[in-house]
Formats: C-alpha cells, sequence, structure tokens
C-alpha cells in the first residue's frame, strides 16, 4: 500500500509529468504531439510516460509505431485518493512495510536519547537509533 501510494504520488511529483497528465485529461495524444506541446526530446517525454505507466496513471495504445496515451479520470483519480485515503485511515500496527519503523515509534517514549535530544541536553547525543547514547 505504501509502495503504490509513494509512486502515484510521485509520478506526480514532476511538474513534466503533471503538465502531461493534465493534456491527456483534455484528450488522447500521441508522443509527437507532446514533443512539439511540452518542446522536449522524444526521449525525455518517453521517459516521463514510462513513469506514468507504472504508476498506473496513463494508457498506452499503439498504431504502428506511434505511441497514443490517455488516461481514465476514475483510474486517475482511484489511483490518488483511494490508496492514500486508506493509508491514512489505516493503523500503523496494521501496515505490514512499517513493521521496523512502528516498533521503534511504539518505544518513543522510552527512548532516552530521544528524551534527552527533546529536552535539550547537551551531554547526551541523539544518535538516530534505538535507545543509544553517543
Amino acid at each position: 500500500m505504501i509502495d503504490q501510494t509513494a509512486n502515484v504520488l510521485k509520478a506526480l511529483g514532476e511538474p513534466t509529468r503533471l503538465k502531461i497528465i493534465k493534456f491527456l485529461s483534455a484528450r488522447e495524444l500521441c508522443v509527437c504531439e507532446l514533443v512539439e506541446v511540452l518542446g522536449i526530446s522524444q526521449p525525455r517525454v518517453s521517459q516521463h510516460v514510462k513513469v506514468l505507466k507504472q504508476a498506473s496513471l496513463v494508457n498506452e495504445r499503439k498504431v504502428r509505431q506511434n505511441s497514443y496515451l490517455s488516461i481514465d479520470e476514475a483510474v486517475l483519480k482511484d489511483a490518488i485518493i483511494i490508496p492514500f485515503q486508506t493509508l491514512m485511515q489505516t493503523r500503523l500496527d496494521k501496515l505490514p512495510e512499517l513493521k521496523a519503523e512502528n516498533q521503534r515509534f511504539e518505544l518513543l517514549e522510552a527512548n532516552t536519547a530521544v528524551t534527552a535530544c527533546k529536552e535539550g541536553n547537551k551531554r547526551k547525543k541523539f544518535s538516530g537509533n534505538s535507545n543509544q547514547i553517543a
């Protein structure tokens, strides 16, 4: 769940990819049209499209040697909102991807290095891992 949501947010976190999504929301476009509209090379457009496809945000239709791209508004909405909403509503202990992090999270109150850091104690240095004091 975390990886899927991160992939979608990462894909949309780059301005050129957001532009591609916005233009595709108007209509299906050939890669050559995106090259012209965006003013960047075909290989660069293809790299951006690859990221969007990996995040399941873009559909590709081949006609001879041309690639036509489109998005499905419902897919785009579900790809962003539902996984993120589900992630945020799921309890930490129910996310297997966060097992190790959640175990450390549960021990924060007892972590002397964190307590020292929060209290501004200069003698105890925060090391960033478990209950160690440097």
